[in-house]
Order: C-alpha cells, then sequence, then structure tokens
C-alpha cells in the first residue's frame, strides 16, 4: 500500500498502522511529495557550494484538518522537507505559537537546529526554506516540485515491493509533529521526541489489541 500523506492523524495510529504492516508482512510507505523535490534532494547528495548541512529552515501553510495533530494535514510538507534536508536524529521540540506566526525548532542529537514556520492564515501562501552548509548557505530552496517525483518512486515500489522511505523515517516526523503539540500544550516547554513516543507506543498497542 501506498498511503498519501498524513498516514495518521497522529503518531499512535502511525506506529500502529506500521506495527500491523509488519505483522501481516504487507508492506507499506506514506510519503510528502517534498521528500523527493530535486532542489533538496541536490543539497542532501553533497551540493559543492553547501557542503554539508549544519542547519535548514523550512516554511510553508500548515492548514488543520479536525482531529488531526495540527501539522499533519499540511504543515508536513515543510516538516517533511526538514527531515529531508536534516536527516534523521532530532531529540527535543519547542513550539512558539501565538495569534499571527507558529514556529516549531527541533534539536537534533548532533546539536544542529532545524526549524518550520508555519505561513499565518491570511498571509501569502507558499513553500520554500533555506539551507546552512558549512561551505556556504543556499536560500529560496524549492522544497515542492509537483507530484511526478514521488510518482516515479510509488511506481517502483509496486514494482519490486521496497519501501523508498522507512517506516522510522515516517515516524520521527509524525514523533516531530506530536512533541510540536504537546510543547504548545505547555506553554512553549521544550518536549522530547523519545517522551512522546513511549506514550505513543503504549496508545497504539491498546489500538493493536482491539484489532
Amino acid at each position: 500500500m501506498f498511503i498519501d500523506k498524513p498516514v495518521s492523524h497522529n503518531l499512535a495510529g502511525a506506529i500502529a498502522l506500521y506495527e500491523a504492516s509488519e505483522k501481516y508482512n504487507l508492506p507499506v510507505f506514506s510519503s510528502s511529495t517534498s521528500r523527493f523535490a530535486p532542489a533538496t534532494l541536490e543539497i542532501v547528495k553533497g551540493k559543492e557550494k553547501l557542503g554539508k548541512v549544519l542547519g535548514a529552515h523550512t516554511f510553508g501553510p500548515a492548514g488543520s484538518a479536525v482531529g488531526h495533530l495540527d501539522m499533519a494535514f499540511y504543515g508536513i510538507h515543510g516538516i517533511e522537507s526538514l527531515f529531508t534536508l536534516m536527516g534523521n536524529g532530532c531529540k527535543e521540540v519547542v513550539r512558539f505559537d501565538s495569534a499571527v506566526g507558529d514556529m516549531v525548532v527541533g534539536t537534533w542529537n548532533d546539536g544542529r537546529i532545524g526549524t518550520f514556520s508555519a505561513i499565518p492564515e491570511g498571509g501569502k501562501g507558499g513553500f520554500g526554506g533555506t539551507v546552512f552548509g558549512d561551505q556556504g548557505v543556499e536560500e529560496q530552496v524549492q522544497i515542492l516540485a509537483g507530484y511526478d517525483p514521488l510518482l516515479v518512486h510509488i511506481v517502483e515500489y509496486f514494482r519490486t515491493g521496497k519501501v523508498p522511505i522507512s517506516p522510522e523515517d515516517t515516524l520521527e516526523v509524525f514523533a516531530f509533529m506530536e512533541a510540536a503539540d504537546e510543547s504548545k500544550k505547555n506553554g512553549g516547554k521544550p518536549v522530547s521526541i523519545e517522551s512522546v513516543m513511549q506514550k505513543a507506543r503504549q496508545e497504539a498497542n491498546q489500538l493493536l489489541n482491539k484489532m
């Protein structure tokens, strides 16, 4: 199966789905099209003038849907792009939220910082980002490039059965969004990725026991 973003409305649902996928030996993957934007992948592969990625900032609209994590419905595009640029390993999340702005800041295990800004409602729409490398800075990165790049990977996946995006990659994106919501509920306090993962695993087990 390919499941268009978001794979679930929250982290526990995503964990339960992937565990069921493993139990029944049915490969599943889910991804935003931003994961495969050529400009982003060029940077990840080692764009000469940037070198090693030391930090990144992405932005985009974050229209929400009832019952979903705040960022899961649409903010996931910019957040998944952030993880494509930064790689896995986020350990802590802080969210700054106001009537006219919303920013999520992640600290990675190696000390690097990645941020996502949600465009305020009523503001001009669009997606983009800035990447900071040890050899230079890339501004106005195009983090979306239509659906064609994603469709290529979907077709290859159906032909081979090999998932192009691992469950671990998708689950860390969801843990980032879950931690962002927890930080918002707690007045902007830092929330660890591990804490939301532990809680969500317990909820996922309860869901699976009902199946």
